[in-house]
Parts: C-alpha cells; sequence; structure tokens
C-alpha cells in the first residue's frame, strides 16, 4: 500500500514537472525587445504576425519577418496597430 503511494505521488511529480518544463521552454524561446532598434538589429523588416497582413504606412524597404509568437511578444512596438512591429 506504502508503495503505490508514493508511486502515484511520484508520477504526478513527473507529470506536473514535466508540464512546467515545456511551459519554460516555449516561453523562452520568445525574445522580447525593448525597443524598434533592437528589434530591427535582429529582424530588418520588423515582425509580422502573419503573412497576409499589409502595411498602413506606405511603402517599406524590407520584408518583415512572420512569426504570431513572436509578433505577440512584442506587440507593444506596433504603434500604428497594423499587425506588423517596427516595419522598415
Amino acid at each position: 500500500m506504502l508503495k503505490k503511494a508514493l508511486l502515484m505521488g511520484l508520477c504526478v511529480v513527473c507529470i506536473g514537472g514535466g508540464l512546467a518544463a515545456s511551459t519554460a521552454t516555449a516561453e523562452s524561446g520568445v525574445k522580447t525587445f525593448k525597443n524598434c532598434t533592437e528589434l530591427n538589429k535582429v529582424y530588418k523588416g520588423g515582425v509580422a504576425q502573419s503573412a497576409s497582413v499589409k502595411n498602413k504606412g506606405g511603402k517599406t524597404k524590407f520584408k518583415p519577418f512572420v512569426s504570431s509568437a513572436l509578433y505577440n511578444a512584442n506587440k507593444k512596438l506596433d504603434r500604428d496597430k497594423d499587425l506588423i512591429a517596427c516595419e522598415k
């Protein structure tokens, strides 16, 4: 009976720890930037939420990198709310 209880407790800890580790990995994989200058050093054309979004600000020099996770992490940098952060 004691072995069964210990085994069940160990299983719960392992499953819970595995879920926490996968969440931390997913969150740490997306980088947030302080400002557009920092973001544009890595992504010259900015970051778009999807490939189908259109720039409201006019003509741009570079094509934006498409990543919904990266866009959502840096959404505060999209001043014109056209779903492209820091477009150039």
